[in-house]
């Protein structure tokens, strides 16, 4: 019989995966990871959920433990704390520091939840990994892919593109095919504790926080001048650069004549927050983007030029590009249409139909054959 590790995290969706899992007459071990440590990080106190006597992730081992003992489970407890800070918390300081917006969540998924997790299920003796994640991976004899959920709403195949097509062949996803409400219905059927729990939206194994109060605590502010790009007006005052996004509207503080503003650039060097003003200004548009470090789960690559879409951000709709190798790692994407707010440091993770094929992390963006880069150099004082 095949013997399955699922992770379960406390919540309701890797719950369900569990008794699912269990019902097929599956040989099931449940396994809780531990991978932040919030009172050696000195952030406990930063969380909003955490209350006076147990920290948040405490709180997530006792949910879990619980539903463990309501199935008839075994549930083992694994740290990883420094695996996570070393390949995953390390990565997103150095993104930031660059000026750059970094996904952790799909690193914890590269380097936690399917290597030294699965290697951990492995050294156990488990045939596979299950996670409660919205996504379909398809078995064949000698290749796995991976797809988007049945409930779009709730897929997280994008978070997954970079997982090595060697971890998807030692996986399952028994929430592919369910969605959202169902999955409730079973919890509560099941009179399961964390039922009524609601979805965890933070970074991944850190949580929900004040984000910036947060970052603080790694990478001190430096407040700065905000910028008009094009006048190079100082509109305002803003709390450090590292802390915004490219395609940025709210939280600027500088509403009034011209606007709204919106986050076009991050002059990391002079310190300025670069805005431009108008919903549908240029500054936010981009026709092409090179995409490196990309992780193909496909089952062959493309010989010349691809036509497939993609995803700029969690999220975001499907965009028709047309993507093309430069070497084994690298890509370019080209979408004459133009989409905004690319964003440098950020996924972009490509679709063909309902399969994932694959994503990377985008390193700069053009339009009409300028770079980002250059066209915020040519501005400067």
């Amino acid at each position: 019989m095949m013997k399955i590790l699922v992770g379960l995290s406390g919540g309701v969706d890797s719950a369900v995966a569990a008794y699912l899992l269990k019902q097929q007459g599956l040989d099931v071990t449940c396994a809780f990871m531990r991978n932040w440590d919030s009172m050696a990080n000195n952030d406990f106190l930063g969380n909003p959920n955490a209350d006076d006597d147990v920290c948040p992730q405490e709180k997530d081992w006792m949910d879990a433990k619980s539903v463990a003992d309501s199935l008839g489970l075994e549930l083992l407890r694994v740290d990883f704390v420094k695996e996570y800070w070393d390949n995953v918390f390390s990565n997103f300081l150095q993104e930031y520091k660059k000026g750059r917006t970094p996904n952790p969540d799909i690193l914890c998924n590269k380097y936690i939840k399917f290597s030294s997790f699965l290697d951990f299920a492995r050294s156990r003796g488990f045939d596979t990994l299950a996670t409660g994640h919205y996504a379909r991976v398809r078995h064949e004899a000698d290749f796995s892919g991976l797809y988007k959920a049945h409930d779009l709403n709730k897929d997280q195949s994008y978070f997954l593109c970079q997982v090595a097509s060697d971890a998807l062949r030692h996986t399952l996803f028994p929430l592919g095919e369910i969605e959202k409400p169902e999955v409730r219905r079973i919890a509560k059927e099941l009179r399961l504790s964390i039922a009524e729990k609601k979805d965890s939206t933070g970074i991944c194994f850190i949580g929900e926080r004040n984000f910036r109060e947060f970052l603080k605590n790694y990478l001190p502010a430096k407040s700065g001048k905000i910028v008009d790009v094009i006048s190079r007006r100082v509109l305002g005052g803003h709390e450090g650069v590292l802390y915004y996004t490219i395609g940025q509207r709210k939280g600027l503080g500088i509403g009034g004549e011209g606007g709204p503003w919106f986050v076009v650039g991050k002059d990391v060097v002079h310190n300025e927050l670069l805005v431009a003003s108008g919903e549908s200004n240029d500054w936010l548009l981009s026709d092409t983007c090179l995409v490196s470090g990309v992780n193909w789960l496909a089952r062959t690559k493309p010989q010349g030029a691809l036509s497939c879409c993609a995803k700029f951000r969690y999220r975001q709709k499907d965009n028709p590009v047309t993507l093309e190798f430069l070497d084994e790692t690298t890509v370019r994407l080209t979408y004459p249409q133009q989409v905004a707010s690319v964003t440098p440091g950020q996924q972009a993770v490509f679709y063909l139909g309902e399969q994932c094929l694959g994503g990377g992390v985008i390193e700069e963006v053009w339009h009409r054959g300028q770079s980002l880069t250059d066209r915020i150099r040519s501005f400067e004082p």
